[in-house]
């Protein structure tokens, strides 16, 4: 078992098939997580009784050997009852006898993190049944999945991590799988600061605005309406262009320097229209010539 924020063991030899078990405490991150593992092109399935991922590899790499999906993830915590976590190890056991590549992360989180996350968001704990507290479902909860975290091999605690600094970091210990530089296109508001972790930042200020248009201020730059206005702005087809340009003549330089990873940040005033827009067509541009593109939208986690 790894130290905490350490990345994962990376993904050595891409052909073979690879397993990605990601299981932990309720509220821990395991949605985030298995985005993360998504946007790399795993093929993800969420909330999976253990006794059903044999059938789930054997379904997800049969046929022809250049179409398998090569790479799986599947979510596993106690919102399935029908998930034996003692056999757990067994079953993850006999897959790896099989051949399979199995990775085990267990996403933790402090108690007290934990109990102030489901006050935030209001969400019901799976296990905080009728008669049953929230604090009482946790420990239920690390009980029954102790046996799991005991062969993790990799336990991440989520406790002082954002949403993106959780994707980061799962994103950046599996991206050799996908070989070759991964991107993270993420869209911000200026008004809210810039992003930290940028590698590279982009105004989008100057762009036309969807939000003076009162029936698309609400919407989002992943909307059909808002598109379609950005689309048909002369400005933003040339930012699109002069952008995916530089980024073509110098991305190259950041994978002869042996970087794994770069994050391309994006900002318009709030966040919502034109940084989102821009990162999503940059992100399908990108992912029609390389794997590993990843996106993160700050303002609308």
């Amino acid at each position: 078992m790894s130290d905490n924020h350490t990345p994962p063991t990376p993904l050595v030899d891409p052909h073979e098939i690879h397993l990605i078990v990601l299981t932990g405490m309720s509220g821990g991150g395991k949605t985030v997580a298995l985005r993360a593992l998504e946007d790399l092109e795993f093929y993800c399935v969420d909330n999976l009784p253990s006794v059903l991922l044999p059938q789930l590899v054997n379904a997800a790499t049969s046929g022809d050997r250049r179409g398998r999906p090569r790479r799986i993830a599947v979510g596993v915590d106690v919102r399935n009852r029908g998930t034996d976590f003692a056999h757990m190890p067994t079953v993850l056991s006999e897959l790896a006898a099989a051949g399979v590549q199995v990775h085990l992360i267990f996403l933790d989180c402090r108690d007290e993190v934990l109990i102030k996350r489901y006050s935030e968001t209001r969400r019901r704990h799976p296990l905080a049944t009728r008669g049953v507290s929230l604090a009482d479902a946790i420990v239920e909860e690390r009980r029954l999945l102790r046996p799991l975290m005991a062969i993790a091999e990799k336990v991440i605690d989520s406790s002082e991590l954002n949403v993106h600094q959780l994707r980061r970091l799962v994103a950046t210990g599996y991206a050799q799988a996908t070989e070759g530089l991964t991107l993270m296109f993420q869209s911000f508001a200026f008004k809210r600061g810039l992003p930290l972790d940028a590698d590279f930042v982009f105004d989008a200020r100057c762009l036309p605005n969807p939000h003076w248009h009162p029936h698309l201020r609400p919407l989002s730059g992943k909307d059909a309406p808002v598109r379609e206005f950005l689309d048909a702005e002369p400005l933003v087809g040339e930012y699109f262009i002069d952008t995916a340009r530089w980024l073509d003549a110098w991305l190259p330089r950041f994978e002869q320097d042996d970087r794994s990873y770069v994050t391309i940040s994006i900002g318009c005033t709030g966040g919502r229209h034109r940084s989102v827009y821009l990162v999503e067509k940059l992100a399908a541009h990108y992912r029609d010539r390389r794997e590993g593109v990843l996106t993160f939208h700050r303002e609308l986690e």
